[in-house]
């Protein structure tokens, strides 16, 4: 025996794959074939990812420039004995290094939920019988049963098929259940459109039929997807990538001052173990101790706002991401849409009425789209056309904690809806119209028809409802608004139905007649002779948050694409009243979006598609493959994409994306084990608000970086002057620490709490080949830390002369002057900390206390620094001692001149931006 790929048998007949598998369609397999399949396939589960153990991935937590600096710095104070200012900087790497770690997700997680979707039990025919067996168990050649209401157990190739229809949303995307059948189809036909396939996983709503399993586990379409999903890259974030780059270049820089530094002074003949000193302490004061906290700590905030606007972060960097977000590739159905059918136009009459609300609820409202129309309530022909759709129906709607559900086919959850918004209660009119007899939908046929009682006549109603050929080829007569019978004029309602498919609604035809009395049961030869009540046209809705979110993120410069499995035509109606359009074209909610189609995406190359990608605005008709190629190639074009979606055929690219949006309450586990964010409300309008967090989140890492590398600049830069001029050290290593360590948390991190500003979301994205900072930010950072030296090694040097004037020895001339130069570091950082609020304006336009932890923060600060001065034990500790006020106003000066210099540098930009506005000065400017 040899097993085909998927890829061919629906283009061959049942008959011959049932050869081709070895297999009797009436007995199945035997036994002893049944164990020579059994041990060649294995049993029918997805294989879960090799992943990294929980050892590696800890260790590859410290796998990080940044981190590496750091872990020297420890090594170094360790080897100087500062065993406590060695154990806080390594506590500050495993802290960060444990955070990540919880924070991480495996793709082995994401497989390991695709496994329990496929697990099920099935009703397979071997040696003859029928039996119930588990899923897992089945193998190709086995024939199954498949009834309304299972799950699909394997893949399957159809060879006996009566009226079913499968729900195959999760892994295509097509809104509703598909009609399925026996017939051969075409060869490159594409996954959607393989009526005579059932695929694992998907969900039997409707009628039976009999199948052929010919792919198990890792085989079948889903297992595909599970290979797809661990095949996406695990890109880095946009902040990781800058943070990396940034360290790898404080690295060099680092280590290249303190090896100048060493030569210099052992060129001028200071003694090596000084000058080795000297470039610890230059080493020690460049590294930004506090960064990697700094990053965890704005993240996590970030991550507690977005969980308040219902946004689940489940990878910490997930928070930055989305605020570089350059383009967000939306999934339709779920997603977009409510995915729920509903009736949005209604022909009856010679009236065209527009249905208004969402979903299977009773709210909204019906009218005319002319104001020549009469109402609803005055044209008969509309309101049979809704009765029409309410009792020739086998479903029911019902409401499950505050949301209305169908309980069967969504087609006629949208037809009971449209009835309910005109007054036409189920329960109410089935009772006053009891149904007698029905014949159920079949595939054959193309209609459903349903027999009742007449409400105030002995005759009996017959309402049939179905696809336009079916029904309109047996009517003869058509009912006006006065509910007089008129000849069918075909070519108007023809004119209807091409006026709804444009709109990519899905229409269905309603009609009737009237049966005799005493009529007790119906078949096919009784429907004939019918009168035309109308039309009814239906498409899964665009969420109406959608519209205003997806016109948001194109405010903010966020392109947002539709990429879907469903229709073309019906994805490109949706688009349009969304909103969608593509990047650099010239359409309108009117004209509609570019749409490209899984066939000709397939027909591009590489090259081509990165350029077409970002340009089309919706892609239609795509399998897992090409939605993770399409994310691919707008990554190739150098964008920051965003890709949302619930489906199981959404995961690998949800994994691929730079974040993964998954839907919380009606996605897969799958799609939200891929993700790196989850939607607790299934509102693609929470994306805006992730946005605008994410945006707010890198404005308050951009504004630490500027606040504290000043501090570690001008640090080096007095040691540096220290040595060229022959000078003792300003400060020392472990005063260096100090100052770091607990600035870095009592200032700098007041920033991760800073309010988001109020333009933030009037911005375009970030370039993402921007560096983290920008030259005006460099030149300020450059500007402040020049204050420090000259602030620091001029107070020091005064404070030299003055112990010298009290007559104090070496040591405590040294140590009095070194509290100075601390302190003037530290209160400089104070003051500067107001600067950096905002990057480009003043505190004051901010709100002065509108970021109360500032000032808790400076306040607690200023404390510690009072006791670093005058407190004994501290004095003992970090080498310090009291100072006098004729220190401390030297060193207020010295900060308040640093807050009006900064302030006044950000005043002129501001100025000049206003009175030359063609000149655009970029945030951070």
């Amino acid at each position: 025996m040899e097993v085909l790929g998927g890829e061919h048998l629906h283009s061959l007949p049942a008959d011959e794959v049932l050869e081709l598998l070895g297999t009797d369609p009436e007995a199945g397999l035997d036994i002893l074939e049944l164990e020579t399949r059994q041990a060649r396939f294995g049993p029918n589960l997805i294989p879960a990812a090799r992943g990294h153990g929980p050892l590696l991935r800890f260790l590859l937590q410290f796998h990080t420039p940044l981190v590496y600096i750091l872990l020297a710095a420890a090594a170094i104070t360790a080897v100087l004995h500062e065993w406590v200012d060695s154990g806080v900087i390594f506590g500050v790497v495993l802290v960060n290094a444990v955070i990540g770690f919880l924070q991480e997700s495996s793709a082995a997680k994401a497989l390991a939920a695709l496994a329990q979707t496929t697990l099920t039990e099935a009703s397979v025919f071997r040696s003859g019988e029928m039996r119930r067996i588990s899923s897992t168990e089945l193998v190709p050649g086995d024939i199954v049963l498949l009834q309304s209401g299972d799950k699909v157990p394997a893949d399957l190739r159809l060879f006996r098929c009566r009226d079913l229809q499968v729900d195959e949303s999760a892994l295509t995307g097509e809104s509703v259940a598909v009609n399925k059948h026996v017939d051969v189809v075409a060869a490159d036909a594409p996954l959607a459109e393989r009526r005579n396939l059932a695929f694992t996983s998907t969900l039997v709503t409707f009628g039976q039929a009999r199948g052929v399993v010919f792919a198990t586990g890792a085989n079948t379409e889903v297992g595909h997807i599970s290979k797809l999903i661990s095949t996406a890259d695990v890109l880095e974030t946009p902040l990781t990538r800058k943070i990396a780059k940034f360290s790898r270049l404080l690295l060099v820089v680092i280590l290249g001052l303190a090896g100048i530094t060493f030569l210099v002074g052992w060129i001028r003949g200071q003694p090596a173990f000084e000058m080795f000193m000297a470039a610890v302490a230059l080493a020690v004061g460049a590294i930004p101790e506090g960064l990697p906290a700094a990053v965890t700590i704005t993240l996590s905030i970030g991550v507690a706002r977005m969980a308040r606007r219902r946004a689940i972060i489940r990878k910490l960097p997930a928070v930055e991401t989305l605020g570089s977000t350059t383009i967000v590739c939306s999934d339709k159905t779920g997603t977009l849409t409510v995915n729920q059918m509903t009736v949005s136009e209604i022909a009856a009459g010679g009236t065209r009425y527009e249905v208004s609300g969402s979903g299977y609820g009773p709210d909204g409202e019906i009218g005319a789209t002319s104001e020549h129309g009469p109402p609803l309530v005055e044209n008969t022909a509309a309101s049979e056309c809704l009765l029409a759709g309410l009792l020739c129906n086998d479903s029911a709607v019902v409401e499950k904690a505050g949301r209305w559900e169908v309980q069967g086919d969504p087609t006629e959850g949208a037809l009971i809806a449209s009835a309910a918004k005109a007054g036409f209660g189920h329960k109410t009119w089935m009772t006053r119209r009891r149904r007698i007899d029905v014949i159920p939908f079949e595939s054959q046929y193309q209609y459903m028809a349903s027999l009742h009682e007449g409400e105030s006549t002995p005759q009996k109603r017959l309402y049939v409802k179905g696809a336009a050929e079916a029904v309109l080829s047996k009517s003869l007569t058509m009912l006006d608004a006065q509910g007089q019978r008129l000849p069918l004029d075909a070519a108007v309602v023809q004119r209807q139905l091409e006026s709804m498919a444009a709109k990519g609604l899905r229409v269905l035809v309603l009609a009737s007649a009237d049966l005799p009395g005493d009529t007790r049961s119906i078949n096919h030869a009784d429907v004939r002779e019918l009168t035309f009540l109308g039309l009814q046209g239906m498409i899964d809705p665009p969420r109406p948050e959608a519209i205003r979110a997806v016109e948001a993120c194109q405010s903010a410069g966020i392109h947002v694409k539709m990429i879907t499995g469903d229709h073309a035509l019906t994805a490109q109606a949706i688009a349009r009243q969304i909103g969608v359009n593509g990047r650099g074209d010239d359409a309108t909610r009117s004209e509609g979006p570019l749409v490209l189609t899984g066939r000709e995406l397939a027909e591009l190359s590489d090259a081509e598609l990165i350029g077409t990608a970002d340009q089309v605005g919706v892609f239609a008709r795509v399998t897992p493959e090409q939605k993770l190629r399409l994310v691919r190639a707008l990554q190739a074009g150098g964008q920051i994409v965003a890709m949302t979606g619930d489906g199981v055929n959404d995961a690998p690219a949800l994994k691929q994306a730079d974040i993964g949006v998954a839907m919380g309450v009606t996605g897969t586990e799958v799609a939200k084990e891929a993700a790196d964010m989850v939607l607790t409300d299934d509102n693609f309008a929470t994306i805006e608000a992730a946005v605008e967090e994410g945006r707010g989140v890198f404005d308050n890492l951009t504004k630490f970086i500027v606040w504290t590398l000043p501090t570690n600049m001008g640090e080096g830069l007095v040691i540096l002057a220290a040595i060229f001029t022959g000078a003792t050290l300003p400060i020392l290593p472990v005063q260096i620490l100090w100052i770091n360590m607990t600035t870095a948390v009592l200032l700098g991190l007041m920033l991760a709490f800073e309010p988001k500003e109020t333009d933030i979301m009037q911005r375009p994205p970030r370039d993402p080949g921007a560096p983290i900072l920008t030259g005006v930010l460099i030149g300020r950072i450059l500007l402040v830390s020049l204050i420090m030296l000259a602030g620091a090694f001029g107070s020091f040097d005064w404070a030299l002369g003055k112990g010298a004037e009290w007559g104090l020895d070496k040591a405590a001339s040294d140590a009095h002057a070194r509290t100075v130069a601390v302190n003037v570091f530290v209160m400089v950082e104070v003051f500067y900390l107001f600067n950096c609020r905002s990057l480009t304006k003043s505190m004051f336009q901010l709100g002065v206390f509108s970021n109360l932890w500032v000032w808790a923060g400076a306040g607690s600060m200023v404390t510690l620094q009072l006791l670093f001065t005058y407190s004994p034990f501290m004095n003992r500790f970090f080498h310090s001692e009291p100072i006098g006020w004729d220190a401390w106003w030297r060193i207020l000066l010295t900060a308040l001149m640093t807050y009006l210099i900064v302030g006044l540098e950000k005043w002129i930009r501001r100025k000049w931006a206003f009175r030359y506005p063609g000149i655009r000065v970029k945030h951070g400017a």
